[in-house]
């Protein structure tokens, strides 16, 4: 942040007026002083604005050049005198001294109050602060956007942009990989050169002034113990924090790109280092590769299995891809299996249909309406089998283009829902309900109602003939009739259950 004496004295609302040292209205004031102290230079660390009524001002000549002097080196960026109290005007040995030492001296008048002029400069600090954290709010999200779309090339330039410095990336034996603009002063390069041999390891930042005196700054690129390179920035203006905040911002970026390459060759190197192992055992050890798939598994290890039938095998790939596309959004790793008609998914044991209805969602809609969905219940990791035969089950079980079908609501019809399992109920149907249909017909009985009354009563006969409304004994009686027309015998349990399951398949 710079806010230099000069703008001060622009400020026509506090009526400042210079009396010497304009040699120095360049220099940049961080902060505002009030002190009558004879000798307050001692607690002066640069930069300041001394605001003073010269009350405590020594009294001899030579003592004052002595007093601005001392102010003069400690590096304050000027002194304002307040007319009207103590002093009718500027001592004029004070501007003698100010004139000579190239140091800002102003008037303030009595009507300005320092307060005034205080506010003013804090306020401009603060607009100063905001305005440099607005733009490095700004800065940010265009340097990742850039390290995410161009690499490391783009994310230089993106740095060099926002802090109107020449940026240098370096490998780690200090050679240049890319810089912008693309020309480097070879002064600064130097300079670069030896910070990078001056590191102290792998956290490394170190800040010098060339020759020419820019600000050179440069940071090692680090991840762990394993040093990428180095990035340096060189300003003629100087680096302010913020942009020693997008330095750092960059260098997070860098590494990351760095490091990209080295974790997709370990897992490459772990998943060969496995599959030699399987060659190599008699004994399969499915150990690792649960490990592996655990990373599928929510905070409990369980996972979830979702299939998808398709019609075809294009559909199929599109259903892989949506796939893959919405792990990614969701910064997971994909567990998939595609086959020619169907893609099967490991989800978080946590996901619900919602997750897997966002899935499909992401689908065309003609390839929305030619796919089925399972989803199965949460099973622990060490039956990921168990969970994908059952996303299967379930998925032939559901409709062309209708919503995701989870395995538990297939509690109680999961017979009936099946299409294998459906086939052999209809025939048994054809072969046991019919005779009573026709008799029915027939004789304008009532065999089936009073079948399926007495088997979902579960033999009980008081029960089943108060669904009915007839007596007891009149359900006995039909029931017997039952058994006559079909050569069953109502006291074993699997024929009742067979015929309570054919009169559903029937009736559904």
């Amino acid at each position: 942040m710079n806010l230099p004496v000069r703008w001060l004295l622009s400020q026509p609302e506090l009526a400042l007026e210079l009396k010497a040292g304009a040699a120095g209205l360049g220099a940049d004031v961080t902060f505002v002083v009030t002190t009558e102290l004879s000798d307050p230079a001692q607690w002066l660390s640069g930069g300041e604005l001394i605001l003073t009524t010269g009350i405590g001002l020594p009294l001899a000549a030579a003592d004052r050049r002595t007093y601005m002097r001392n102010l003069s080196e400690c590096g304050v960026a000027a002194i304002g005198f307040g007319t009207g109290l103590s002093h009718p005007e500027v001592p004029g040995d004070l501007v003698t001294a100010a004139e000579e030492l190239g140091l800002p001296l102003f008037e303030v008048p009595l009507p300005t109050p320092f307060v005034a002029v205080a506010k003013k400069v804090m306020g401009r600090l603060g607009e100063q602060q905001y305005e440099a954290m607005l733009r490095a709010s700004r800065a940010q999200p265009r340097m990742t956007r850039a390290a995410i779309q161009g690499g490391a090339g783009a994310t230089i330039r993106e740095l060099s942009v926002a802090c109107s410095a020449t940026v240098v990336l370096l490998d780690p034996s200090a050679q240049v990989i890319d810089a912008y603009p693309a020309r480097v002063d070879t002064t600064a390069l130097a300079e670069i050169v030896a910070l990078t041999a001056s590191g102290t390891g792998v956290a490394s930042s170190s800040v010098a002034l060339d020759r020419s005196g820019a600000t050179v700054a440069v940071q090692s690129i680090s991840a762990g113990n394993v040093v990428h390179g180095y990035l340096a920035a060189v300003s003629a203006s100087g680096l302010g924090y913020v942009d020693q905040i997008l330095l750092g911002h960059a260098n997070s970026l860098l590494a990351l790109d760095f490091e990209k390459p080295r974790r997709l060759r370990a897992a490459q190197n772990r998943l060969n280092s496995e599959a030699l192992g399987l060659l190599l055992s008699t004994d399969l050890d499915l150990g690792p590769a649960r490990k592996q798939v655990a990373q599928a598994a929510d905070d409990q290890g369980r996972v979830r299995a979702m299939t998808v039938l398709c019609d075809d095998t294009a559909v199929a790939t599109r259903v892989a891809t949506a796939a893959d596309e919405q792990m990614t959004g969701s910064a997971r790793q994909l567990f998939a299996r595609r086959d020619d008609t169907s893609v099967t998914v490991l989800l978080r044991g946590t996901d619900g249909p919602d997750f897997v209805r966002r899935l499909v969602q992401g689908l065309r809609i003609p390839d929305r309406k030619s796919v089925r969905v399972g989803l199965s219940t949460p099973h622990p990791i060490d039956k990921v089998a168990e969970s994908v035969e059952q996303s299967r089950l379930t998925a032939s079980a559901a409709e062309y283009g209708g919503r995701p079908v989870e395995f538990a609501t297939l509690a109680g019809s999961a017979l009936l829902t099946f299409p294998e399992s459906r086939r052999v109920l209809d025939a048994l149907a054809d072969t046991m309900i019919t005779p009573l249909v026709e008799h029915d017909a027939r004789q304008g009985t009532e065999l089936l109602a009073s079948l399926r009354a007495y088997l979902e009563a579960n033999g009980h006969w008081e029960s089943a003939a108060a669904t009915l409304g007839v007596h007891r004994h009149t359900l006995r009686s039909r029931i017997a009739r039952v058994e006559a027309i079909l050569g069953c015998d109502m006291g074993v349990a699997r024929v009742r259950a067979e015929l309570l399951l054919a009169i559903i398949s029937r009736q559904c």
